[in-house]
């Protein structure tokens, strides 16, 4: 027969139970030990216990065990359970990511303004932040190319309430873009980019439905030889559609493009 051992372990070192919350899909979370913060995607049964994956704002997905004590939850620490059928529903969220905020009004639109490209930039970006830039009353217009940038900002006339981002193609080292942007220097003013030839490459491949973008020879309309090269009918409006209509959320862009977004909306919306 065993003997009962009393726990002499002093009050002050004995660990407070963490309260328990279900890892409802797009709960967003911090792993308390890697620091990894991503929305809940699924939790699944293992032969080890129970786990949980997160998506990051990137797109990467983790997966951990669901460990007692092993989540922060808005700074506090959480053990993950899994949900039970018919539990609360967490706060639906918009195409960017965003907590959703039902019934919310547009806000009247800034001075501060967000200059994209051409329509495909300003279409995609629609898509996918058009909730938060509504909320937060950002404005996205396109220029149909940024060869007569440094004229534009001169016009626009910015200042520390009229902020201007402007989100360039192709901005590499050493290309025509970056040079054009090197011209602007007002601290009002914030361009950024990113690395692809034309905006359709920041859709992901695999949500299109395509093994990778293809490699189109020097001298030939980008577009034009990505449909002939996929198979596409030589319709670059249709085209569009189509890669436009696999979008449905963050996680359809490459992280490339969605961080330089969400500076631009962040640097539009700062208190003057």
């Amino acid at each position: 027969m065993r003997s009962y051992q009393p726990d002499l372990t002093p009050p002050w070192k004995k660990s407070a139970p963490a309260p328990e919350v279900p890892a409802e899909p797009d709960l967003v979370v911090e792993e308390a030990v890697t620091g990894f913060c991503g929305a809940v995607i699924r939790c699944e049964k293992t032969a080890e216990g129970p786990t949980v994956t997160l998506e990051d704002r990137f797109g990467k997905h983790r997966v951990f065990p669901m460990t007692p004590r092993g989540f922060l939850l808005e700074g506090r620490v959480v053990t993950l359970v899994r949900p039970s059928a018919g539990g609360p529903v967490r706060p639906a969220r918009t195409a960017s990511g965003s907590v959703a905020v039902p019934g919310a009004r547009a806000r009247v639109a800034r001075a501060g303004r967000i200059y994209v490209e051409g329509r495909h930039d300003a279409e995609l970006a629609e898509r996918v932040w058009g909730d938060d830039l509504r909320i937060e009353g950002v404005v996205v217009e396109y220029l149909e190319g940024i060869d007569d940038l440094p004229a534009i900002v001169r016009e626009f006339s910015p200042g520390p309430d009229a902020r201007l981002g402007v989100l360039v193609d192709h901005l590499v080292p050493g290309s025509k873009e970056s040079r054009i942007a090197a011209q602007v220097t007002d601290g009002n003013v914030l361009v950024v980019g990113h690395p692809y030839i034309d905006v359709w490459e920041a859709v992901k491949p695999s949500s299109v439905g395509i093994g990778g973008w293809p490699v189109v020879p020097r001298g030939q309309d980008w577009k034009t030889g990505v449909c002939r090269s996929l198979g596409w009918p030589e319709n670059t409006g249709a085209a569009w559609q189509r890669i436009l209509s696999s979008v449905r959320s963050y996680r359809d862009l490459e992280p490339e493009l969605l961080g330089r977004v969400e500076e631009l909306i962040d640097f539009v919306t700062l208190p003057a």
